[in-house]
């Protein structure tokens, strides 16, 4: 798919934006105190290589950003401009960015990230993303999974202390040195990978928080 013809402005946005952002995420992040909640029998998803498939809400980026720079994690990200953006922050931090999502781009992203999977690269997808509703599963997750015949894991991540922008995902933004807690469910067997059941393993990811605050 050919490259997007940006404005000027988008040009020096995409040239600005991405260095400051992840400069910023990286001394927020330093501050921030983070904490595996897992469940019995389970190893969090930062210590298994991969190849794997996690979901995640969109929502949580911003935390997930700092906490697995440098592991060259393949992310899918929308092609909108927003989500230009997002990609080459999370590039400068580390991460593989996968242009595309289900309105745009979506087979070729799919293909995409599943060579990356084939390549022992552990993938992550935003299961809400790009546009919503939030903290709703869409099917690519599953779709991906039921592709490459794995398992699911998820994972959520909330910052005790956070501002909470009034956007489509209700975007976390932690504040300093707030603690973040990493919830870590039982994954969904291979054989059991739905839409449906991807959404309960968040949801159980979400409720997981509960316990703790």
């Amino acid at each position: 798919m050919p490259p997007p013809n940006y404005t000027l402005t988008q040009r020096l946005t995409l040239f600005l934006v991405p260095r400051l952002a992840s400069l910023l995420i990286r001394i927020l992040g330093s501050t921030l105190r983070y904490e595996d909640i897992i469940s019995p029998g389970v190893t969090p998803g930062s210590q298994i290589p991969g190849p794997v498939v996690y979901a995640f809400w969109h929502r949580c980026l911003l935390s997930c950003a700092y906490y697995f720079r440098g592991q060259k994690i393949a992310i899918l990200i929308s092609r909108s401009f927003d989500g230009e953006l997002i990609a080459r922050t999370v590039e400068r931090l580390g991460f593989i960015a996968i242009r595309g999502s289900s309105s745009r781009g979506g087979a070729m992203a799919l293909k995409q990230i599943a060579d990356e999977y084939g390549r022992g690269t552990r993938c992550a997808i935003t299961a809400d993303g790009p546009r919503g509703p939030n903290m709703v599963a869409k099917p690519g997750t599953a779709q991906f999974a039921q592709l490459v015949g794995t398992w699911v894991g998820t994972f959520y991540v909330l910052p005790l202390r956070a501002w909470e922008l009034k956007t489509w995902d209700r975007f976390l933004i932690p504040k300093p040195f707030s603690r973040v807690l990493i919830t870590w469910p039982p994954h969904v067997p291979a054989a059991e990978v739905t839409e449906q059941t991807v959404q309960a393993n968040l949801d159980q990811a979400v409720a997981m928080t509960q316990k703790v605050l």
